[in-house]
Protein backbone atom coordinates (compact mmCIF):
# COMPACT_ATOMS: atom_id res chain seq x y z
CA UNK A 1 0.00 0.00 0.00
CA UNK A 2 1.03 3.29 -0.53
CA UNK A 3 0.00 7.23 0.60
CA UNK A 4 0.73 9.96 -1.87
CA UNK A 5 0.21 13.62 -0.58
CA UNK A 6 0.42 16.03 -3.29
CA UNK A 7 1.98 19.85 -2.92
CA UNK A 8 3.06 22.66 -5.28
CA UNK A 9 0.35 24.21 -6.83
CA UNK A 10 -0.78 27.09 -6.97
CA UNK A 11 -1.80 30.40 -8.87
CA UNK A 12 0.68 31.98 -11.87
CA UNK A 13 0.07 33.59 -14.94
CA UNK A 14 -0.22 32.18 -18.44
CA UNK A 15 3.51 31.37 -20.18
CA UNK A 16 4.66 30.96 -16.22
CA UNK A 17 5.82 27.67 -14.57
CA UNK A 18 4.68 25.77 -11.51
CA UNK A 19 6.29 22.36 -10.28
CA UNK A 20 4.06 19.78 -8.48
CA UNK A 21 5.39 17.21 -6.20
CA UNK A 22 3.81 14.28 -4.85
CA UNK A 23 5.31 12.24 -1.57
CA UNK A 24 5.09 8.75 -1.06
CA UNK A 25 4.93 6.84 1.96
CA UNK A 26 5.02 3.24 1.65
CA UNK A 27 6.52 -0.01 0.53
CA UNK A 28 7.79 -0.83 -3.16
CA UNK A 29 7.25 2.01 -4.62
CA UNK A 30 9.77 1.90 -7.56
CA UNK A 31 7.25 -1.48 -8.98
CA UNK A 32 4.57 1.75 -9.28
CA UNK A 33 3.87 3.00 -12.67
CA UNK A 34 3.11 6.37 -11.53
CA UNK A 35 0.69 9.35 -13.18
CA UNK A 36 -0.50 12.72 -12.66
CA UNK A 37 -4.41 13.62 -13.75
CA UNK A 38 -6.23 16.59 -13.19
CA UNK A 39 -9.69 17.35 -13.02
CA UNK A 40 -11.89 20.39 -13.98
CA UNK A 41 -15.12 20.54 -12.03
CA UNK A 42 -17.61 18.86 -14.00
CA UNK A 43 -15.73 16.98 -16.38
CA UNK A 44 -13.86 13.83 -16.35
CA UNK A 45 -10.76 12.93 -14.57
CA UNK A 46 -7.99 12.98 -17.44
CA UNK A 47 -4.62 11.87 -17.61
CA UNK A 48 -1.74 14.44 -17.92
CA UNK A 49 1.42 12.64 -17.89
CA UNK A 50 2.51 8.81 -16.70
CA UNK A 51 5.70 6.91 -15.78
CA UNK A 52 6.42 3.08 -15.61
CA UNK A 53 8.78 1.72 -13.39
CA UNK A 54 11.70 1.57 -16.11
CA UNK A 55 11.17 5.65 -16.83
CA UNK A 56 9.58 5.88 -20.06
CA UNK A 57 6.73 8.75 -19.48
CA UNK A 58 3.66 9.12 -21.73
CA UNK A 59 1.95 12.95 -21.98
CA UNK A 60 -1.17 13.88 -23.46
CA UNK A 61 -0.67 15.62 -26.69
CA UNK A 62 -2.28 18.88 -25.11
CA UNK A 63 1.36 18.80 -22.48
CA UNK A 64 3.90 17.72 -25.21
CA UNK A 65 6.71 19.89 -25.19
CA UNK A 66 5.51 21.88 -21.78
CA UNK A 67 5.23 19.26 -18.97
CA UNK A 68 7.90 17.03 -17.85
CA UNK A 69 7.17 14.22 -15.39
CA UNK A 70 9.96 12.66 -13.66
CA UNK A 71 10.32 10.16 -10.80
CA UNK A 72 13.12 9.63 -7.77
CA UNK A 73 12.40 6.05 -6.20
CA UNK A 74 15.08 6.22 -3.50
CA UNK A 75 13.18 9.74 -2.50
CA UNK A 76 9.75 7.73 -3.50
CA UNK A 77 9.03 11.30 -5.49
CA UNK A 78 7.27 11.97 -8.67
CA UNK A 79 7.51 15.78 -9.89
CA UNK A 80 5.44 17.57 -12.74
CA UNK A 81 7.32 20.72 -13.91
CA UNK A 82 4.91 22.32 -15.70
CA UNK A 83 6.14 25.35 -18.63
CA UNK A 84 4.37 27.62 -20.60
CA UNK A 85 1.18 27.18 -19.10
CA UNK A 86 -2.44 27.67 -20.13
CA UNK A 87 -5.53 28.97 -19.21
CA UNK A 88 -6.73 25.69 -19.97
CA UNK A 89 -4.28 24.10 -17.87
CA UNK A 90 -6.30 25.15 -14.56
CA UNK A 91 -7.61 22.11 -12.88
CA UNK A 92 -7.33 19.90 -9.56
CA UNK A 93 -4.11 17.57 -9.95
CA UNK A 94 -3.91 14.60 -8.58
CA UNK A 95 -1.11 12.29 -8.25
CA UNK A 96 -2.00 8.53 -9.13
CA UNK A 97 -0.14 4.97 -8.84
CA UNK A 98 -1.00 1.94 -10.47
CA UNK A 99 0.17 -1.50 -10.03
CA UNK A 100 1.21 -1.76 -13.34
CA UNK A 101 2.17 -0.59 -16.59
CA UNK A 102 1.08 -1.37 -20.43
CA UNK A 103 4.48 -0.11 -21.92
CA UNK A 104 5.13 3.07 -22.87
CA UNK A 105 4.74 5.19 -19.84
CA UNK A 106 0.87 4.41 -19.79
CA UNK A 107 -0.33 3.12 -16.55
CA UNK A 108 -3.42 0.17 -15.75
CA UNK A 109 -6.17 1.88 -13.73
CA UNK A 110 -4.73 3.96 -10.50
CA UNK A 111 -5.17 1.76 -7.44
CA UNK A 112 -4.12 5.11 -5.17
CA UNK A 113 -4.81 8.44 -5.32
CA UNK A 114 -3.70 12.15 -3.64
CA UNK A 115 -6.24 14.00 -2.36
CA UNK A 116 -5.18 16.42 -5.02
CA UNK A 117 -3.55 20.06 -5.53
CA UNK A 118 -5.62 23.07 -7.41
CA UNK A 119 -3.35 24.75 -10.10
CA UNK A 120 -5.09 28.22 -11.28
CA UNK A 121 -3.51 29.86 -14.69
CA UNK A 122 -4.74 32.91 -15.32
CA UNK A 123 -4.87 34.47 -18.62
Amino acid sequence: QVQLVESGGGSVQAGGSLRLSCAASGNSYSGYCLAWFRQVPGEAREVVASIDREGYAFYRDSVKGRFTISRDNTEKLLSLQMDALKSEDSAIYYCAAANRGFGGGICDRPKYWGQGTQVTVSS
